[in-house]
């Protein structure tokens, strides 16, 4: 794949392009870096670094293959005055008619499975990413939102987590804050702020289905007890309504969770009243996916956290060539790659060609499987773990027959 060069090759072009700005202002807190909470190794300030190092422009290898019609994989390998780093990179056309990206998870909101477990025995597949961010010490949950296409979305929230990379009218990719929109019918002025979440905003109220998998008690309360209500809802009417939340029951219908204020609307129900709650995502979304920060927004970078090093997945959009690119860059394995921050993150996805980035969940999360010659599917990359992590979500790429 060639890359883009910001600058002409130099020391010059190097010390421009990964310039410490700061690792973090006031006006931009440190964002979360992984699921796993792991602090990572800080990166050296530029002018920190030996007078030598600092004069070596970057050494690039990579390798090119084809997995399909549209995809292609790229190894990187890199070699800078901070260290070696070694990524993948998937290359997908989308407006190739045989290419299909898509939303990836376990089959429940709530299950976590290595990414290659939620893509076997799927003939069509030719990669896949993981994902969003999530509740890894309890529910297992995503926290921001997504939804395959042709279905309505799976998890959702009005606030936090919503930058995502979509699709809209004619599977063409974007990349903005989505928040959803969602209303019971029958109390319009209810705020309903989360389906299928980990958590219930305080003083809201939160939706859960089957799609979620079984009930976690406690957990999608932050372990409030007090001032709290859970309704029950079976074809279109009140079943009961309860103070305790149950843990380990199978969803049927809908559940209704209210904590605080929510908690005092779900007190004026009654059993066998009609409620009917829906919600969507705005603007005619066909799939979507979060992360916790938009890294290139029309070219531009947008962060400017050079701080700590973590391995790193992130989805871009090259709109010249019609391109998405899936990046996963493997980290927390001196010598062989240091990982990067948020902001070398940022210019490579520039370097690569995208005028949009967003920032997925890194860490020993970040994981790149994709079919390999022999028809099998493989881990492209090397996981800080040393194996796969279970995750909630991820993104896949499938090639439909001609």
């Amino acid at each position: 794949m060639p890359l883009r060069p910001l600058l002409p090759a130099g020391a010059l072009a190097f010390a421009v392009a990964f310039a410490p700005i700061s690792p973090a202002t006031a006006d931009e807190p440190r964002p979360r870096h992984s699921s796993d909470g792991v602090v990572g190794e800080l990166a050296t300030p530029l002018s920190q670094l030996p007078a030598d190092a600092r004069r070596v422009a970057p050494r690039t290898t990579t390798s090119t293959t084809r997995l399909g019609p549209g995809v292609k994989l790229t190894r990187l390998k890199r070699t800078d005055a901070r260290g070696r780093i070694a990524a993948t990179v998937l290359a997908v056309k989308w407006r190739n008619p045989r290419v299909r990206i898509d939303y990836l998870n376990a089959g429940k909101v709530a299950r976590t499975r290595p990414v290659s477990q939620m893509v076997k025995g799927s003939k069509r597949v030719v990669a896949a990413i993981n994902g969003d961010f999530f509740d890894i010490g309890d529910t297992g949950a995503p926290f921001g939102l997504g939804k395959e296409l042709g279905a309505d979305p799976l998890h959702a929230q009005t606030q936090g987590f919503n930058a995502a990379f979509h699709l809209v009218r004619g599977r063409a990719p974007a990349l903005t804050e989505l928040q959803l929109v969602a209303q019971v019918r029958q109390h319009p002025d209810w705020v309903v702020t989360n389906v299928n979440s980990p958590s219930v905003a305080p003083d809201g109220i939160g939706v859960y289905t089957k799609d979620w998998g079984s009930t976690v008690g406690t957990g999608v309360t932050d372990g409030q007890t007090s001032d709290v209500r859970v309704a029950y809802i079976r074809k279109g009417r009140v079943q009961m309504v309860r103070k305790k939340l149950s843990a380990k029951h199978r969803i049927e219908g809908k559940v209704l969770v209210g904590r605080g204020a929510g908690a005092d609307l779900l007190r004026t129900l009654h059993n066998g009243d009609p409620i009917s709650v829906r919600w969507a995502l705005p603007g005619g979304v066909k799939m979507a996916i979060s992360g916790n920060k938009i890294l290139v927004r029309n070219g531009i970078v947008e962060t400017t956290d050079d701080g700590e090093m973590h391995p790193r997945t992130s989805v871009g959009i090259d709109q010249d060539t019609g391109t998405v690119l899936m990046v996963v860059v493997d980290g927390r394995q001196r010598p062989r790659s240091r990982g990067l921050t948020m902001l070398e993150l940022a210019n490579l996805m520039v370097e690569l060609g995208a005028e949009q980035a967003l920032n997925l969940d890194g860490g020993g999360s970040s994981t790149m499987v994709a079919r390999g010659a022999e028809g099998r599917m493989k881990v492209r990359n090397k996981p800080s773990d040393r194996r796969e992590r279970a995750v909630p979500n991820g993104l896949q790429v499938r090639i439909l027959k001609r």
